[in-house]
């Protein structure tokens, strides 16, 4: 999904004026960057960060893996991708059960759940400071990944996560459960942060959507994966390894992230703006069939007026700003943070983590509950698929808006018919089946819907415009929060506002 549907194909690639202003007609215009267009000797780089070296791995040119066609190499960047946004899903999926486990509840001093209003704010308050977590950790991330690269910062990811995990795995109190879970969010949250912005970088401009399908399949493959595990640990009666193995699993994907990220180029624009330009086109070699010159012009035209705006180049810029450039900053800002608390408002996290509670509410039996959700999370990955096919052909902006429709529809049609299945009688079986179809074609919607396309469509201007600078236009809103922010930011802040 390289261009939009009617949008004509251009030899000139994206990358090539993104983050560049508008060239004034006039002779002040020779002077906007200075030493003019072509002048890139002499620009000032920065030093590297006095503490990288007190943080573990970093892209080591000898050590990147190599294939002999590029092609090979981009599937495999992909496929790690695709690994580490499943382990995202996966992890957004492994509590589902473990909060119905009742030794886990009894061990968190939790139980019994129902009729009890404290223990059911604090097992939703187990679930909720995880996401404190995250957002700590995308935040802190987005700085390092500036400062010492986006591989240093996935590393720094994955150590913190691998502590969270292990902690999860071996909690025997809510205390202990609620530090374990914060920590965990700061590892997966600079992953999360880091990882789509590396993948934008290190990929073609023209060949990213091509693993789009894949990518998001992944993704909730991991949510279903977490669900699967648990509902197959939960029939051992040691009821104890039911929730704790689950957990405990996290720690495989976190080692294949953390140590496999050390293996695979580094994104070349950040390697540009430090200065290591032969390092640059090297990563261009690997991951490019076609000749990488016009492609590190481009590259080098941008880092040497982001290098001239680097003030910018601060969180405090980004929010209030002082001049023009941190205020286009901002405005981006706000997109891509209200896309994203959007995306969270329209409810899936709800389903998704307390889909068997749902089906319960609805009628359902504990098992028959169970099953639903799990059958729910496989109709929601492939729902993906679907997106993947119809998003260029109806576009982005149309999708969000008839999904948004229906979503809304779905979940108040289910919602009046919970009230009558919740009420027993002989009716109760088939107003409960009405609430799990509503369930079904929610989910279902929201993945080929809001889902991917809130995630991704790597141009988010017409072919036609990426002759025009793009710090001057204005971003079309049919591609929002995940991939977005790496491709409405500017590189000199492309982590800060992932994040």
């Amino acid at each position: 999904m390289a261009a939009v549907h009617h949008e004509k194909a251009d030899s000139k690639t994206s990358s090539d004026t993104e983050g560049i202003p508008e060239k004034t007609e006039g002779p002040a215009s020779s002077d906007k960057l200075k030493g003019g267009d072509d002048d890139y000797e002499n620009l000032n780089y920065p030093s590297p960060w006095k503490f990288e070296k007190w943080f573990l791995g970093g892209y080591s040119q000898g050590r990147m893996i190599k294939f002999k066609k590029p092609k090979t190499m981009y599937k495999a960047i992909n496929l790690f991708a695709g690994v580490a946004i499943m382990f995202y899903g996966y992890d957004q999926g492994v509590m589902s059960q473990v909060n119905l486990n009742p030794h886990y509840q009894e061990l968190m001093g939790i139980a019994p759940i129902e009729g009890n209003s404290r223990n059911v704010a604090a097992l939703g308050g187990i679930v909720a400071v995880y996401y404190g977590g995250t957002l700590i950790g995308a935040l802190v991330a987005g700085s390092l990944a500036d400062r010492m690269g986006r591989i240093k910062a996935v590393v720094f990811g994955a150590l913190w996560a691998l502590l969270g995990a292990v902690l999860q795995a071996s909690a025997y109190n809510i205390a202990w459960m609620c530090c374990a879970r914060v920590i965990a969010g700061v590892g997966v949250g600079a992953i999360d942060c880091v990882i789509p912005v590396w993948s934008a970088e290190v990929s073609s401009h023209s060949a990213r959507g091509a693993f789009l399908a894949i990518e998001f399949f992944m993704n909730i493959g991991g949510l279903a994966l977490a669900y699967w595990i648990e509902y197959f640990a939960y029939l051992d009666p040691n009821h104890e390894m039911a929730w704790r193995t689950p957990l405990a699993l996290q720690i495989v994907f976190i080692v294949i992230i953390g140590f496999g990220i050390n293996f695979f180029p580094e994104s070349p624009r950040w390697l540009m703006k430090m200065g290591r330009e032969e390092e640059a086109r090297n990563v261009l070699r690997a991951t490019r069939e076609n000749d990488v010159e016009h492609e590190l012009k481009g590259i080098k035209k941008v880092v040497k007026y982001e290098l001239e705006t680097s003030g910018a180049n601060h969180y405090a810029a980004m929010l209030f700003p002082k001049d023009k450039y941190s205020k286009q900053l901002r405005w981006r800002v706000v997109l891509a943070v209200w896309l994203q608390i959007m995306q969270e408002l329209v409810g899936i996290g709800v389903i998704t983590v307390y889909a068997v509670d749902l089906f319960q509410d609805a009628g359902f039996g504990l098992t028959l509950s169970k099953l639903l959700a799990g059958f729910n999370n496989i109709s929601y990955m492939f729902s993906v698929i679907f997106a993947v096919i119809t998003l260029d052909r109806y576009g982005r902006r149309s999708t969000m808006v008839w999904g948004a429709v229906a979503m809304a529809l779905e979940l108040l049609v289910a919602g009046i018919l919970d009230k009558y299945a919740q009420v027993k009688g002989p009716q109760q079986r088939s107003f409960g089946a009405g609430v799990a179809t509503m369930t079904f074609l929610y989910t279902a919607t929201f993945g080929a819907t809001w889902l991917t396309v809130s995630s991704t469509s790597p141009s988010i201007y017409s072919q036609e415009e990426t002759d025009r600078p793009r710090a001057m236009l204005t971003p079309r809103i049919r591609k929002t929060p995940w991939l977005y922010p790496t491709e409405i930011f500017p590189l000199n802040v492309r982590a800060k506002g992932g994040a």
